[in-house]
């Protein structure tokens, strides 16, 4: 009797593992198919990834020889730009200023020019910036303030 329960219970194992192995040769299978199909999509889609890549690269070439040739614009249009300031900047000074000497000699000579009376206890002097007059820093009086805010 203990021969054929034991019998029973082998017969029972040995079903189970041949359900177990048929199971996972068809999961083999499976696998084997999925990794077929995935190669045989990634290989085109690499190929266009390397294309593209490279056009990538092309494009930064161009993009960098652009840049290298506006480079060279900014750096001709500085050295253009100091060029003209140093050689007009200083004649057009000398000549404002001398047209400014010769309006203020002709207007002294026209008619004499009455000193200015100070207002409210700043100083008559004034320095003439190009045909604008700015008061001058020397009679203004500062208040200082500590640091509240207030007047010291």
């Amino acid at each position: 009797m203990a021969g054929i329960i034991v019998a029973v219970f082998w017969a029972i194992l040995v079903s189970f593992l041949a359900m177990v192995l048929v199971r996972l040769a068809q999961t083999l299978r499976a696998t084997t198919k999925l990794v077929a199909d995935v190669t045989e999509q990634a290989v085109p889609l690499l190929a266009d990834a390397s294309a593209t890549v490279r056009s990538a690269q092309t494009q930064l070439d161009k993009v960098d020889a652009i840049a290298s040739d506006v480079q060279e614009v900014t750096s001709n249009a500085s050295a253009l730009s100091t060029t003209v300031a140093s050689t007009f900047g200083g004649p057009l000074v000398k000549v404002a200023a001398f047209g400014y000497g010769v309006r203020q000699a002709l207007g002294r000579r026209t008619a004499p020019e009455p000193e200015p009376e100070p207002a409210r206890g700043r100083s008559s002097r004034r320095t003439v910036i190009v045909g604008r007059t700015v008061p001058s820093a020397r009679g203004r009086k500062r208040e200082r303030r500590n640091a509240r805010g207030q007047k010291d």
